[in-house]
């Protein structure tokens, strides 16, 4: 949605659940999502979301147009960032590769540096600064831990499958409406009925390839041949 002379700009291989909403100035870049019931409202100030991020379920990502200092407060999201559901990111700066977990609350001036992690349920006060591979949690935020080699991949990890997630979806969101009927009617046809029954009948049921999931939505589906 626009908003005074802002418009928001999206870059076409974005994804954008049909619920979340983008108002104003924003920039979504390439390979990010915004998923369900997410709002990002850039009316008083500007919001910047990388490439290959993920801002998942009903978060809220919005600016101040300044602080009590008279700062300027955009909101600044780099690239392979993940910001789990239900976060509330507010006039702040996450640097690429940093995770800012669910529930989480970054007030204004807060900047989450490169491979920082913010733990679900966090509130990180105005102006804190996470240095990059610290762990910080609480109420209000404080340092935790450094964070491990595992959870250094697991951020990566993190923002890859998401964004290959947000690829099914939106090739589920574009179906038409007779397409959708047609696969329920296949799924309903094809679905599996007890292996052993089966046996018992000489019956084989196949999967049609149109209804088998990519490996990334279902890791330890074996995929059969069509």
């Amino acid at each position: 949605m626009n908003i005074f002379d802002k418009t928001p700009v999206v870059d076409k291989e974005a994804f954008v659940a049909p619920s979340a909403s983008i108002i104003g100035d924003v920039e979504v870049g390439r390979g990010s999502s915004i998923w369900y019931g997410c709002v990002l409202r850039g009316d008083v100030n500007s919001i910047s979301v990388g490439s290959w991020t993920n801002i998942q379920d009903n978060s809220l990502v919005h600016v101040a147009k300044s602080n009590l200092s008279g700062e300027v407060l955009p909101t600044i999201i780099g690239d392979n960032v993940t910001v789990g559901h239900s976060a509330v990111l507010h006039g702040c700066v996450v640097e690429d590769e940093a995770f800012v977990g669910m529930g989480a609350t970054l007030l204004d001036g807060v900047i989450v540096e490169k491979h920082a992690m913010v733990a679900a349920g966090a509130l990180v006060r105005q102006n804190t600064r996470i240095p990059c591979g610290e762990v910080w949690g609480g109420n209000p935020a404080k340092f935790l831990r450094k964070l491990t080699n595992e959870e250094r991949a697991f951020i990566s990890q993190s923002a890859t499958n998401y964004t290959n997630l947000a690829q099914v979806h939106a090739a589920e969101n574009a179906k038409p409406f007779d397409e959708i009927e047609f696969e329920k009617v296949l799924r309903k046809k094809f679905a599996r009925k007890d292996e052993e029954y089966d046996a018992m009948l000489g019956v084989v049921r196949e999967t049609p390839p149109e209804l088998i999931l990519p490996d990334n939505v279902l890791p330890n589906k074996v995929q059969k041949a069509s």
